[in-house]
């Protein structure tokens, strides 16, 4: 699917649904989705900044690979293959179908979302440093007092979150302040809560099974050793942009 066949629809759609049986939430959803695809037509599994290995001990290379190769390429096979499908109902003016595909769209894109953030807010043990000064560090303690009552309030929902999910730590726009968050499934952040996502906790069981098997909290309590805390602040600095 070239990239005219996905924008060259989205655009139609911005006009066509106006005027269709649509609600407006559905035919903007619709446009958005469409136009959202990347230059070259398709959303990509992107490539890690690091080896497989590169987290070891807290996330041994078989989990990584698995989780990135494996979990992440699924969500954006299905995502692409979502899209086609409503391309062709925005075109023939397909109403139902439109709105049928927006679980798979939600959860697919989520996934995608979710995942690309994950992998950027990880790196090896030795380059995970709190910051002793600087935005992050003053966010973090107007909010939770320092890093380790972070630490303890995300860890504790994030362990929490019933099945499969996620926790967060996020910015609120309305508040200018940190706060903690969990969601389900793959719901994104932003979506769901308006929260800008600055770090992200995987906890569906692909993502520490083979390390941790089914003991959840100690799967998040190492992950704090290889979360790349530069890449938190930048996300904050653009968030408060």
């Amino acid at each position: 699917m070239s990239a005219k066949q996905i924008i060259t629809p989205a655009l139609r759609a911005a006009v066509h649904v106006r005027s269709s049986k649509l609600n407006s939430e559905v035919a903007k959803s619709a446009a958005a989705y469409l136009s959202s695809a990347p230059s070259g037509g398709k959303h990509v599994l992107p490539d890690l900044p690091y080896d497989y290995a590169a987290l070891e001990p807290c996330i041994s290379a078989e989990t990584m690979e698995i989780h990135h190769s494996k979990h992440h390429n699924t969500y954006v096979t299905n995502l692409n293959a979502t899209l086609e499908k409503l391309d062709a109902a925005v075109s023939s003016g397909d109403v139902s179908g439109i709105i049928s595909l927006q679980s798979a769209l939600k959860f697919n894109g989520g996934g995608h979302v979710n995942h690309t953030l994950f992998w950027e807010n990880l790196t090896s043990k030795g380059n995970s440093e709190f910051p002793t000064t600087g935005p992050l560090k003053e966010a973090m303690d107007a909010r939770f007092g320092d890093l380790e009552g972070m630490k303890k309030e995300v860890s504790a929902m994030t362990v929490a979150v019933q099945g499969s999910g996620w926790g967060w730590l996020g910015f609120d726009k309305k508040t200018g302040r940190i706060e903690a968050a969990t969601c389900a499934n793959q719901d994104p952040l932003q979506a769901t809560t308006g929260l800008v996502p600055l770090l992200g906790i995987d906890v569906w069981e692909h993502a520490y099974y083979v390390d941790y098997r089914n003991v959840r909290p100690n799967y998040v309590s190492a992950i704090w050793d290889v979360i790349n805390w530069k890449t938190v602040e930048e996300r904050l600095v653009s968030a408060k942009a």
